[in-house]
């Protein structure tokens, strides 16, 4: 009997030990190794000096998490020129006062920001496999338009007074533009169309007549809202929401996006094509994780610093 069950019960238990350690790493290591992502991009008109833009997103703050603080507060101490906050700061109703705290250097800098999901409702407890299913089905987000039902509200509010007391533009489903060294730095953003509370009806038209810089912001980057701001002529679009894939296979890459954007622009820069025109499309990795599913894997969790050059 011994000889006959011990291979199996050996291979078992060696299965289960490697996939204990790379939980132990996705966790304890991979979800805390911080990293800054940079990127340069040929966006400018001829004659403006270089633009250096700050993206965060996807902070899905929880409290005490310090090293995820003191991480955010030093990335103040690049000097970028205007900060993005592409959404999903929150993963905790109690962790507005701790993400203002790690925000706080970065918002006496020029900024803007959209909301994700994840400001409004707090995470629930999910199968990681729904994802999958959800993809295969393409079904992505929820009814924005249908009452939240058993859901957490986060106090987002907070965060909206604290932003736009700092000077930040609020950009959920309008315009607004910063003054950066003499120059005029227009921008365009939606609410998260994650769960559809984008109107881009409200803010169609292309890029602001007289703007040295016209942006697009958006949380979750359904390819709606992307053909809808490449189609209008916007030189880059910056989203989040897609935590990079998270869970990646190494030298394969992710499984699935969250939305219906194609894996291979999962994170990083690439570009998006509608309507006769060409567009960058920045999505960023994020440098959190929903608190049900604090793990990465071939996925660390990032900040961008992007440097705006001017074009050919």
């Amino acid at each position: 009997m011994r000889a006959r069950f011990g291979a199996p019960l050996r291979i078992t238990a060696g299965i289960a030990a490697v996939g204990a350690a790379g939980l132990a790493y996705a966790a304890g290591f991979e979800a805390r190794s911080f990293r800054l992502r940079r990127i340069t991009l040929p966006v400018l008109p001829q004659g403006m000096r270089p633009l250096r833009v700050l993206q965060v997103s996807d902070i899905h703050m929880v409290s005490g998490q310090h090293k995820k603080r003191r991480w955010l507060q030093s990335l103040a101490g690049l000097r970028p020129d205007f900060v993005v906050n592409t959404g999903d700061n929150l993963s905790d109703p109690e962790g507005v006062p701790e993400v203002l705290d790690a925000l706080g250097p970065l918002m006496e800098l020029p900024g803007v920001y959209v909301f994700g999901s994840n400001d409004y409702y707090g995470p629930k407890l999910r199968n990681p496999a729904r994802y999958l299913i959800e993809k295969a089905h393409g079904r992505h987000g929820l009814n924005g338009n249908a009452p939240a039902v058993g859901v957490v509200h986060n106090p987002w509010e907070g965060l909206r007074d604290a932003f736009d007391a700092a000077g930040w533009l609020g950009l959920s489903n309008t315009r607004g533009s910063l003054k950066i060294d003499g120059y005029e730095i227009a921008f365009t953003g939606l609410d998260d169309p994650h769960i559809k509370r984008d109107r881009y009806e409200r803010v169609a038209g292309g890029p602001e007549t007289g703007a040295d810089l016209s942006l697009a912001v958006v949380h979750a980057p359904y390819l709606r809202t992307l053909d809808a701001f490449t189609a209008d002529g916007y030189p880059l679009i910056l989203a989040g929401h897609t935590h990079g894939g998270q869970l990646c296979i190494p030298f394969y890459g992710a499984l699935v996006t969250n939305c219906d954007l194609d894996t291979d622009r999962v994170k990083g820069l690439s570009t998006h094509r509608a309507g006769g025109n060409r567009s960058y499309l920045h999505v960023s990795a994020g440098c959190g994780t929903n608190r049900y599913t604090p793990v990465r894997f071939a996925c660390p969790p990032e900040a961008t610093l992007l440097t705006l050059t001017a074009g050919d």
